[in-house]
């Protein structure tokens, strides 16, 4: 139960435990400059009455679409073509359920960081003690690392279609190297502009795509039935784990500490409940509008390939293929099984049905997509490194850590194997980002319920049991994609190793899943709880960071 402001405690025990943890200093006052996102925030139109304006949403447009860039990188580009091929365009419908759920999710992302002006991962800080951060920041990491090499491998899949083979593989893997320069290059210029560029990489990938989908034409009916009847026709085990990965392409764990950090972009007075309300009602007009586009681009790559390729056997593409001329007509069997396609395979079949122009720009598109997420994957590492270890590196040191990381195993299985085993490293990284979904999911939404962190903006019971659903519904079908990954393996050593795994893994879930229900109010788990002590002491460590704010103003 939260205590009231004037308990006698508070010189206690309960704020001693805490007297280490102080707000992140401002990079203003430390020795040497240090250059973040935040180094320049964008003002807010001010005497603007209406209670809707079109200058104050522009004012309040930018981090949605770099979060939205979560919902394009190559995983979910090779699950929506899956998901077509598979099952034609039958599972629409699940991809628009998980878009709606991610929306949902952001909004609790972009209000935390409003409210409070922290992120996720400064505010676990000081909610958890030093073990379970430890770990979460660990689990949050491999999430980031996850994404950074589905990012290498789709740029380097780009790069050799576009150059018809001539550049290899391990040669696109350490091109991807550059990435970091041209990151750093860019990020001098300023955040607007640096949002601006990421709006023309998501454009490059809405007129790649949109062109596949005019060129293939796709039936409006058939699209429309998929997308609005919950239901799937004839489907069997294999379209109901394409559906699984679908929901754990499209929520990503780290997506979730990269909107609550960016929204504290703009210059909003925290103290002020007015503007407060209003950037979380700006904040949402703008993630819906971002989620849209990236749901209308998954849409063109499920349709494109639902309406092409759907019940198409290896023997049909590879007579296409032959008949083309294609110099790729030994990736595909001669047998009449049904096609298999991943994002290197999508491309070449494109290019057999619909011609070489079809083959290049898909080819743009997944490199437009790779060469985004590595951007946004970057900002993620930062915030979750400085808010987790109050440890503020700079970007190019982030970055070459990160991208050597990713790199390595991505680079290895470049250079020994071929590029099957290349693009199923996506399907190893979807399921790994699928195990880290708890890590942000039940943090978030045990944060925002707190009266003592949210003020007047904590949840509702409302949201609180419909979050609390969703969130027990994404991770158990994550986990189900998890249990249907690990049982193909066909090793009892790893059977053996994933079971023990799972268990350290299952009691950590618990142990968050404990404080979530307990900031939900099921006083009966609250038994010497940690939350219930860091309730009180959040009053002052917000109010700390107000002062803070508003001196640097």
């Amino acid at each position: 139960m939260l205590m009231p402001e004037d308990s006698p405690q508070e010189n206690g025990v309960q704020t001693n435990q805490y007297s280490s943890i102080s707000p992140p200093a401002s990079p203003v006052a430390q020795d040497e400059p240090f250059s973040t996102y935040f180094e320049e925030k964008v003002p807010i139109p001010e005497n603007v009455n209406q209670v809707f304006s079109f200058r104050k949403l522009w004012a309040f447009t930018g981090p949605g679409f770099l979060m939205s860039i979560a919902y394009l990188d190559p995983g979910n580009i090779e699950s929506d073509l899956q998901s077509g091929a598979k099952a034609g365009f039958k599972l629409l419908w699940v991809l628009l359920g998980a878009t709606i759920i991610g929306l949902l999710l952001q909004r609790l992302a972009a209000r935390l960081g409003v409210v409070t002006g922290m992120h996720l991962a400064e505010v676990c800080n000081r909610q958890y003690p030093t073990v379970p951060r430890v770990i979460l920041w660990l689990m949050v990491e491999l999430a980031i690392i996850g994404s950074d090499m589905q990012e290498v491998i789709g740029c380097a899949i780009a790069l050799n279609l576009l150059s018809v083979g001539r550049i290899p593989l391990w040669a696109g893997v350490l091109i991807t190297i550059t990435d970091t320069f041209v990151f750093l290059f860019l990020d001098k210029y300023g955040l607007r502009k640096l949002e601006a560029f990421f709006g023309f990489l998501i454009t490059v990938m809405a007129l790649s795509f949109g062109y596949e989908y005019v060129l293939v034409k796709p039936d409006q009916g058939e699209v429309l039935k998929g997308m609005f009847i919950p239901y799937c026709a004839d489907c069997g085990p294999v379209q109901l784990e394409q559906a699984v990965g679908i929901v754990g392409a499209v929520i990503m764990p780290h997506n979730i500490y990269l909107h609550s950090a960016l929204v504290k972009s703009r210059d909003i007075d925290r103290k002020n409940k007015k503007e407060v309300r209003e950037a979380n009602k700006y904040y949402f007009i703008e993630s819906t509008i971002a989620l849209f586009v990236s749901f209308l681009i998954n849409v063109f790559v499920v349709a494109v390939f639902a309406q092409a390729f759907y019940n198409k056997t290896n023997m049909e593409v590879s007579q296409e293929c032959n008949a083309t001329g294609s110099p790729h007509t030994d990736l595909f069997p001669l047998n009449n099984g049904t096609l298999e396609v991943d994002i290197y395979k999508g491309g070449v079949v494109l290019g057999c049905f619909f011609g070489p122009a079809a083959l290049y720009i898909w080819a743009i598109g997944i490199l437009a997509a790779g060469q985004s997420s590595t951007m946004t994957g970057t900002y993620s590492g930062q915030f979750v490194m400085e808010g987790f270890l109050n440890l503020r590196w700079s970007r190019f040191a982030r970055v070459l850590l990160t991208r050597s990381i990713a790199i390595t195993p991505t680079l290895l299985v470049a250079i020994f194997q071929d590029v099957q085993h290349l693009t199923g490293m996506n399907d190893f990284l979807n399921v790994l980002q699928s195990m880290q979904l708890p890590f942000a999911l039940i943090p978030i939404l045990t944060f925002t319920s707190l009266t003592s962190i949210m003020n007047d903006f904590a949840n509702g019971m409302v949201w609180k049991i419909s979050g609390g659903i969703v969130i027990l519904v994404v991770c158990a079908i994550n986990m189900y994609f998890v249990v249907v990954y690990v049982t193909a393996l066909n090793s009892v050593l790893l059977y053996i190793i994933a079971a023990l795994l799972s268990i350290a893994y299952l009691c950590f879930v618990g142990y968050l899943a404990w404080h979530c229900l307990v900031a939900l109010g099921v006083s009966c788990l609250d038994f010497g709880s940690r939350m219930q002590l860091s309730r009180h002491t959040d009053i002052y460590l917000l109010t700390d960071m107000d002062t803070d704010n508003v001196d640097e103003r």
